[in-house]
């Protein structure tokens, strides 16, 4: 069924209140850290026990943490790579597994992503850059009008965080989205491979203006004004002219994370208004088993009046059988009802197992099937296009990183 946007706008706003009620509301004792969150990840830590009594000693101090080789200064360095090998049931001549995102090269052996970082704490003023090489970068511009360095730009902004402000912080530069319950770096998600809606529902980085502010009960929001999607320069000249709103809502066991962008992103044939409904539901009941449900709805205004429209949902798990070994299964459906998004009118299903083995600190192997149906003939087959409508694939990643020890 057909949603009209003037109606679910209103509908999703009304649910983000009844649910933010029902989760704050004292049926139980509240947590303790609830209200102390000032940024939505990570999840927040165990509040620490009351204070010793007077005639109790105090404890000497701890002694200061050595300093890290990651670390000059005020200034952290980290750094990750990602290569893989992926196998295609289709053996596409192109070499290429349709409706992936960044390792959607096949048949070969290839690298997803080598990026170094250096951060700053703002206090009050600090900075992130994220540069590097591999297949995301082309993937993430991949006919881009922009300046030639932020080709291999992940990230750029610097930071400001007023001592005054109460938790108050302001970025601007060039940064990820908000929404998706996945991100950039293959490492920091469950599977190896992007989900559907990671590729196709959701932009990946901004340029522009952000700002998040914890408000108590451990809800943080934000505001952002940038230039659409995945543009450090809008080629329209729609530059700074599309709205992101952002909330967090962060408990003990579930976070609830919603997006809503608007704003001017035309394509050569459709100059209207583009919106992004996303929300994401964490849960985490216990230290080995988590969970995530991630719905997405978009609408892109055409130049003659009318709309495309787009719909997904996924769903994932992750089981942490012991300090070396995990599992996660996801399983995701998407409308492409006007192919928009990917070219064809469409209904998609997927669904992926991926393994996972800590071989050392700092050094993950990755084993992942995964499988795509469409509800029309759209992959392509050897040298035939657009003959069959599943594709199923085998991956084997390995990444490694290194980060700051504080």
């Amino acid at each position: 069924m057909r949603i009209r946007s003037t109606r679910f706008v209103p509908l999703f706003c009304a649910g983000l209140i009844a649910f933010h009620a029902w989760a704050q509301a004292p049926d139980s004792p509240p947590d303790k850290d609830s209200s102390s969150v000032s940024t939505p990840e990570p999840l927040p830590q165990a509040t620490p026990g009351t204070p010793a009594p007077a005639e109790t000693p105090a404890p000497a101090p701890a002694a200061p943490p050595a300093k890290s080789i990651f670390t000059v200064g005020k200034v952290d360095f980290s750094g990750s790579a990602d290569v893989y090998y992926s196998w295609n049931n289709n053996h596409p001549n192109v070499g290429f597994n349709q409706l992936y995102s960044f390792n959607d090269k096949t048949d070969q052996f290839s690298l997803n992503m080598a990026k170094l970082s250096a951060s700053m704490d703002p206090a009050p003023v600090g900075f992130r850059v994220d540069i590097g090489l591999g297949r995301m970068f082309a993937v993430t511009y991949p006919q881009s009008p922009d300046p030639g360095f932020f080709r291999y730009v992940e990230q750029a902004y610097i930071s400001v965080k007023p001592k005054s402000m109460k938790g108050f912080e302001a970025d601007f530069g060039e940064f990820v989205t908000a929404a998706g319950a996945e991100v950039i770096e293959t490492k920091d998600n469950w599977n190896y491979s992007r989900s559907l809606l990671f590729t196709w529902a959701n932009p990946f980085v901004h340029f522009g203006l952000r700002t998040t502010m914890p408000v108590g009960g451990g809800v943080t929001v934000g505001v952002q004004v940038v230039n659409g999607w995945n543009n450090i320069i809008d080629p329209n000249g729609k530059n700074m002219q599309t709205v992101g709103i952002t909330e967090n809502l962060v408990r003990k066991k579930f976070s609830w994370a919603n997006n809503y962008y608007v704003g001017q992103s035309p394509t050569p044939l459709n100059n209207g208004k583009r919106h992004l409904l996303d929300t994401v539901l964490f849960l985490t009941p216990t230290d080995k088993v988590s969970a995530y449900i991630n719905v997405d709805y978009g609408l892109q205004g055409r130049t003659l009046g009318g709309s495309d429209r787009w719909f997904g949902v996924a769903a994932a798990f992750r089981y942490q059988l012991n300090k070396y070994f995990a599992i996660s299964p996801r399983v995701e459906l998407f409308r492409d009802t006007n192919g928009f998004t990917t070219g064809t009118p469409q209904r998609l299903h997927e669904f992926t197992l991926t393994g996972e083995y800590k071989i050392h600190d700092g050094i993950l192997a990755r084993a992942e099937f995964r499988h795509d149906g469409s509800s029309v003939p759209f992959f392509q087959h050897g040298n035939d296009w657009a003959v069959s409508r599943a594709q199923s694939t085998v991956t084997i990643g390995l990444i490694a990183y290194f980060a700051p020890k504080h």
